[in-house]
């Protein structure tokens, strides 16, 4: 049997006050990350912090740019810190990344490859973006791969549609959290 590793990805107090659209995202995450807990399964933050001063910020990089130009993602800044309703336990692993994906100017690979984790669960705000971006570089790394869909969140809820129906089931498990759930529970 594989060994897995939950993702939650990008939630964040600013990206959260800017994606939650009231429809339970939060709670249905918690669940989320509590049944991996309970099942022995690794639960990883990845969070996006990028250095004052912005050194690693490409003009040509207009994500990036956009983002520091809003005042986001600042490195120690209240906003770019996990939001507080899932928040990580002392044994949870805590990633900083640089960019979209979150293996871009990361550690992940490294510790993914430690723990000899080979299938990730994704999850995050926002599936156009962060969840993307990982589910591609993770195709890339041979990995097993799950997406949760209502624990992906993404502020134009078409995109997520699209994505979640159309274009991950090529590559991914697509389950809903109750979904799976019971599929943890049944090993």
């Amino acid at each position: 049997m594989s060994n897995s590793a939950l993702l939650v990805m990008d939630v964040q107090q600013d990206v959260v006050a800017i994606a939650d659209d009231g429809s339970g995202y939060l709670p249905r995450l918690r669940r989320a990350i509590d049944g991996a807990r309970a099942a022995g399964i690794t639960v990883i933050y990845v969070k996006i912090a990028l250095r004052p001063g912005g050194s690693e910020v490409s003009p040509r990089n207009k994500v990036i740019t956009n983002a520091v130009r809003a005042g986001l993602f600042a490195e120690g800044a209240p906003g770019t810190e996990i939001h507080h309703d899932v928040a990580p336990q002392e044994d949870d692993v805590v990633i900083t990344k640089r960019r979209g994906s979150a293996f871009s100017g990361s550690d992940l690979d490294l510790v993914l490859r430690a723990r000899d984790i080979d299938s990730l669960v994704l999850t995050g705000i926002a599936t156009s973006a962060v969840v993307l971006s990982t589910l591609w570089h993770a195709i890339d790394l041979d990995f097993g791969l799950t997406v949760l869909t209502d624990a992906c969140l993404d502020t134009d809820p078409e995109v997520h549609t699209m994505l979640t129906e159309r274009l991950f089931p090529q590559w991914a498990d697509v389950l809903t959290v109750e979904e799976w759930l019971k599929a943890i529970a049944a090993r």
